[in-house]
């Protein structure tokens, strides 16, 4: 599909490709191999997309941080009108204002994360690429004190499930042009790793990512990492100590551990549940409820 408007400039994109590539001017020759120019010399949708003034309705990204509920908001701001590239940078750049920080050691200054910047950085590259640009949604960004969402328009490319998407490295790519560019520039893998890594930052820590996936919507969940900021209560965090030990329990198993009522039992394994701390097993009588692994 042709571009709304051929007059369309690559200042980001060709500075982007020499500072990665070396190449010393973007030519028709190269946007002809990066498919965003066609045989006729016409730019298609893509092109638009990654030109310097992207003119596409709701090609861009929304960006809130909460306060102590959804009804405060500390800080909004919509990325749009730029290259798709100028996007991803400016989200990346927020990113770290709120969830990195330096912390003296002795006299030392050491870089501390609250969320690994490679995993919001591999849930952004796949937002922005695999969503569809026919649904009048930006992406969302929400921050909050404990975790960060990121909601990409559009489910699954037709043909991959959800256990494809999730457990192996199968990659349909719905915006194929995009992704080559986002993969030649380093910014994303081409052969679908994207939630591997996105676990493999997660490996070490009690929370995990959360994959939440529709037809009209992708969202990734990324939790904070540092686990005295997961507002654990006393309770959560005596059903966690004795979660370490225990390979799998069940509800009653639990309630003569801990000699917590059932209600209460019931509540905090909700909580973890929630929090992508521990996961359930099985319906009935024989449910039971593990660690979730990394």
């Amino acid at each position: 599909m042709q571009a709304s408007t051929q007059h369309l400039e690559f200042n980001i994109l060709e500075l982007k490709f020499k500072e990665k590539l070396g190449i010393k001017k973007l030519t028709s020759d190269i946007l002809k191999t990066l498919n965003l120019l066609d045989k006729n010399g016409d730019y298609n949708v893509a092109a638009e997309l990654l030109s310097d003034k992207n003119n596409i309705r709701f090609a861009g990204i929304d960006i809130v941080r909460f306060g102590a509920n959804i009804n405060q908001i500390l800080y909004r701001e919509t990325i749009k009108e730029v290259s798709l590239l100028s996007q991803y940078d400016k989200a990346i750049e927020i990113f770290g204002r709120y969830y990195q920080y330096e912390e003296i050691i002795g006299y030392q200054r050491i870089k501390k994360e609250l969320i690994p910047r490679e995993a919001f950085r591999e849930a952004l590259a796949n937002a922005i690429v695999h969503r569809i640009w026919d649904i009048n949604s930006y992406i969302q960004i929400s921050m909050f004190e404990n975790k960060l969402e990121i909601n990409s328009p559009g489910g699954l490319p037709a043909g991959m499930s959800k256990d494809e998407y999730l457990y192996s490295n199968i990659s349909l790519l719905r915006n194929p042009i995009i992704a080559d560019v986002f993969y030649r520039l380093d910014i994303m893998e081409k052969f679908g790793t994207g939630i591997m890594r996105i676990n493999e930052e997660y490996a070490n820590n009690i929370a995990k990512p959360i994959y939440d996936i529709s037809e009209n919507y992708i969202k990734i969940i990324l939790p904070i990492i540092d686990i005295k900021k997961l507002d654990l209560s006393d309770g959560e965090n005596i059903v966690l100590d004795i979660f370490k030990e225990e390979i799998e329990l069940s509800r009653a198993e639990l309630d003569k551990k801990t000699k917590f009522n059932k209600t209460k039992s019931i509540r905090i394994l909700n909580s973890l549940i929630d929090k992508n701390i521990i996961e359930k097993l099985g319906n009935g009588p024989g449910t039971t409820y593990k660690l979730i692994e990394g």
